[in-house]
């Protein structure tokens, strides 16, 4: 009879079922966990997406982006623009309090025309005050990106360099960090501000470059000279800890070429300190650009900036207090966000915070 029975059922026959326990929903799902397939950027960003405040921050900065990207196409004035209502200026709408219209506009409205709303109101020469703050972000948002870039693209090259080969190397060009550690950075923007305005004022006048002005470019300039140097600290820190691995050394082993050893090996084991390094340094851009704005070394006008703004904002700080808040308030969410995106890109991507 064994002989016909099927084998499953001839199986079950032999084993005490009693002594079997079914899994719990606990062990389900560490089972599942344990069968995923996944790379330490997905595991990363799986870890970011549960910190509320890194979320929160990039919600608002998505937002952000979006505003300066379509309200040029929606509302239908220019940071430059003085106010006109059909084709005609209008002289009295200086210092209009958000949403409110001049007597022009007024009668305008009356007569069954259109007038889009000043959102912020307008500023002491009648121009529209939330694309002022609109383009001041987008200026303000830009000097940053781009200066966190140039910081990133100088100092991980440097720091790798450095790290990777050591000895008499490492020796040099830390010694020439530890000198540009030693320059005053607001004192080198100044100079170079007043040394560009004079050589490249003419030179840069009619292209693209003269919106931002000299100093901005001078800004630049010092990231590239200046700011560099935390990022090549930090690499060069990760480098000497990463090159001693058995994985880099069997690279070497194998005839791979310095270059291809950084590239493939090391850099990508650093890029947790990349990451949150780059967050962090576009905050301390931008606030950097908005207090050279605010003591008049930004970018050059009309073309405005958050600093600038709110430098141009104290003088009427007490009837107007409204034009030193929309500015302020934007350059401390924007530099708060960055912040806390750099915190929660630290508890997420650096191997030694996971629980």
């Amino acid at each position: 009879m064994e002989r016909n029975m099927p084998k499953k059922n001839l199986l079950s026959s032999q084993i005490d079922l009693s002594k079997f326990e079914k899994a719990t929903e606990e062990e389900k799902r560490q089972q599942d966990v344990m069968s995923e397939s996944t790379t330490f950027f997905k595991d990363g960003m799986r870890r970011l997406m549960k910190n509320p405040l890194a979320v929160g921050s990039i919600i608002f900065l998505l937002l952000i982006i979006l505003v300066i990207v379509f309200a040029p196409m929606i509302v239908p004035y220019s940071y430059s623009q003085i106010n006109t209502v059909n084709g005609v200026r209008d002289k009295g709408a200086k210092n209009l309090k958000p949403f409110e219209y001049s007597e022009m506009e007024q009668e305008y409205i009356a007569q069954g025309g259109e007038v889009f709303p000043h959102i912020m109101g307008t500023d002491e020469q009648c121009r529209d005050y939330f694309m002022r703050v609109v383009y001041g972000t987008r200026v303000s948002l830009a000097v940053g990106l781009v200066a966190s870039v140039m910081v990133l693209i100088i100092g991980l090259l440097y720091g790798s360099v450095s790290g990777y080969f050591g000895g008499k190397v490492d020796l040099i060009m830390m010694r020439i960090v530890d000198i540009i550690y030693s320059l005053p950075d607001l004192l080198m923007v100044i100079l170079l501000s007043v040394v560009l305005q004079a050589t490249l004022g003419a030179k840069i006048e009619g292209t693209s470059l003269a919106k931002l002005g000299p100093n901005i470019i001078a800004l630049f300039i010092v990231y590239a000279l200046l700011y560099w140097v935390g990022m090549a600290r930090l690499v060069r820190g990760q480098i000497l800890t990463i090159k001693s691995n058995d994985y880099v050394l069997a690279a070497k082993a194998t005839g791979a070429k310095s270059g291809r050893i950084i590239r493939k090996h090391i850099i990508p084991n650093c890029i947790s300190v990349i990451f949150i390094s780059t967050a962090l340094q576009v905050p301390s851009a931008i606030f950097t650009e908005s207090y050279l704005s605010f003591l008049g070394l930004g970018v050059s006008a009309p073309m405005p900036s958050l600093g600038s703004l709110a430098n141009s904002a104290r003088g009427g700080m007490v009837s107007y207090p409204y034009k030193l808040l929309f500015p302020a308030v934007v350059i401390i969410l924007i530099v708060l966000s960055f912040n806390l995106l750099g915190d929660g890109l630290r508890d997420a991507f650096d191997p030694k915070l996971k629980k």
